[in-house]
């Protein structure tokens, strides 16, 4: 049985949400606010968290944030009204794997949760590596002469993608119907604000410029 934390504080959709995934056989804990929500994550291991941007004490991007800064690798759904690609980009710099803009159809929640389950069962343990930079795919890290930086799914996935395929050109198109899930409303915005990300993170383990880009050929990475 797959355990689901829902934090939001309208009450209504809380207990609307909770009710509809605990009967298609969830278990599920719902938080109010920004305190409750961070109690459950350091007592709960949750196997996706849905995560409100707006909380009445702490924003959800700052939940989202610190979890990831302490380890935390459970995959995040960003649920707000905030629909601008600079929104989103903050939501996916602070570690979120996918981005739910209000108001949205349940329908849309479970098939969301569907894809997901279906990508982390596809996701095979082991790990790549290219240029010296190893990709762990279990426990979505990546490291390089002894610095390791942690990667969210979605980027886990785009860069297994691209260390599967070197010596590859590859568009922002190419990458978004390679990775991304087809019921997904992302667009190729949010390809290019993920490489832009996974760029920061090589850089923390000091290979800034494994993924180039070369203009009117898309994105490659050289096997040497």
């Amino acid at each position: 049985m797959s355990k689901l934390l829902i934090v939001d504080d309208d009450v209504t959709v809380l207990n609307q949400l909770a009710r509809v995934l605990s009967e298609r056989g969830w278990q599920v804990d719902t938080a109010s606010t920004g305190k409750d929500a961070q109690q459950f994550l350091t007592h709960f291991k949750y196997d996706f968290i849905l995560l409100d941007w707006s909380l009445p004490d702490t924003a959800g991007v700052e939940i989202c944030r610190n979890f990831r800064a302490q380890g935390g690798l459970t995959p995040i759904f960003m649920v707000t009204g905030r629909g601008e690609i600079t929104d989103k980009e903050e939501g996916f710099a602070a570690g979120a794997d996918d981005y739910l803009t209000k108001p949205f159809d349940v329908r849309e929640l479970l098939a969301r949760l569907q894809s997901a389950q279906r990508r982390s069962s596809r996701m095979q343990a082991g790990r790549l590596q290219v240029q010296g930079v190893t990709l762990d795919l279990s426990l979505r890290t990546l490291s390089h002469d002894g610095e390791k930086t942690h990667l969210s799914s979605t980027e886990c996935s785009l860069l297994d993608f691209l260390f599967r395929h070197p010596d590859r050109f590859f568009s922002a198109s190419d990458l978004f119907e390679s990775v991304w899930p087809s019921d997904t409303d992302a667009s190729e915005g949010t390809v290019k604000a993920h490489v832009k990300l996974l760029r920061r993170k090589l850089s923390l383990i000091g290979c800034p410029d494994l993924i180039k880009t070369v203009r009117g050929s898309g994105y490659i990475i050289e096997s040497k």
